[in-house]
């Protein structure tokens, strides 16, 4: 098994099992187990958990970012892209396997005690942060910066109550929101 399959079934399993029973509550081994990969070279491509931890959200972000790009570039009106984020979100939150922002579960567990998984954190979402104030601004909003940040608050907060509460809803309720700001901000 050469590095790159070594490197990809260990942060499948890494993704797939911290996802779901968080990351304090699987170990290394179990990684290992899943991942059919050596327990030396899963320390040697990640010497610590921090470090697979990093890399899992890393890649994370890039595969959630563009997917929401992928779905949100479909959307034929410019100006309603940056309500198709919103509804992406209520798509996702209705996936069996949804368990709330990664990132934020994350960050809820290890907080700052791990510099170089908070900074992954705030890297994520300062990427979609810098995402949605694109789609503001090519939807014709003056000023995209504040209604970017409001927006990217509704999508956090959609993604924490569609987690806890189990309602994809969530996301057309915070759909409805950003509607009544971005035409507030428009006009």
């Amino acid at each position: 098994m050469d590095i790159a399959e070594a490197d990809g079934r260990l942060l499948d399993a890494a993704e797939s099992l911290f996802y779901e029973h968080g990351v304090q509550a699987v170990g290394m081994d179990r990684i290992r187990a899943a991942s059919g990969v050596s327990l030396k070279r899963l320390y040697q491509r990640f010497p610590s958990k921090e470090v697979l931890v990093e890399a899992y959200l890393r890649r994370r972000d890039e595969r959630w970012r563009g997917a929401l790009a992928a779905y949100v570039a479909a959307c034929p009106s410019v100006a309603a892209r940056p309500l198709a984020v919103f509804d992406w979100l209520e798509e996702w939150f209705g996936e069996p396997d949804f368990r709330g922002c990664a990132f934020i579960n994350a960050y809820g567990e290890l907080g700052t005690g791990s510099p170089a998984v908070a900074e992954a954190v705030r890297d994520h979402k300062a990427e979609v942060l810098r995402y949605l104030t694109g789609l503001v601004r090519a939807a014709g909003v003056p000023e995209p910066g504040p209604v970017a940040e409001q927006l990217a608050v509704l999508a956090d907060g959609a993604i924490t109550t569609a987690a806890v509460t189990g309602a994809p809803g969530a996301a057309r309720r915070a759909r409805e929101a950003a509607a009544v700001l971005l035409e507030a901000a428009a006009a």
